[in-house]
């Protein structure tokens, strides 16, 4: 099964940084938790307030559905819900 990987690129709206942080904060140790998280590591953009990245490693793409039906992730999908833009990359290894 190959890894997956997965970058999420989450730029907070006007005003809302604080309340998107710690919505962030908040989903990362149950998901490092999780049987199929291999890595689940958020940073902040030093160049632009209020953008986070996490960069996600997952046994493969069933692990990673997995994660997205969990308590702790639909939660924080609820908390940020239009106070955020969102991009999302899956992405394989290179061979």
């Amino acid at each position: 099964m190959q890894e997956l990987i997965v970058v999420a690129t989450l730029t907070a709206k006007p005003g809302q940084e604080a309340v998107l942080k710690a919505a962030l904060e908040r989903v990362v140790p149950p998901s490092r938790a999780e049987a199929g998280c291999i890595r689940y590591d958020p940073h902040y953009d030093l160049e632009q307030p209020g953008r986070y990245v996490i960069v996600e490693a997952w046994r493969g793409a069933e692990a990673h559905a997995w994660h997205t039906a969990t308590p702790h992730f639909l939660e924080l999908v609820q908390a940020i819900d239009g106070l955020a833009e969102i991009q999302i990359l899956k992405l394989n290894q290179l061979q």
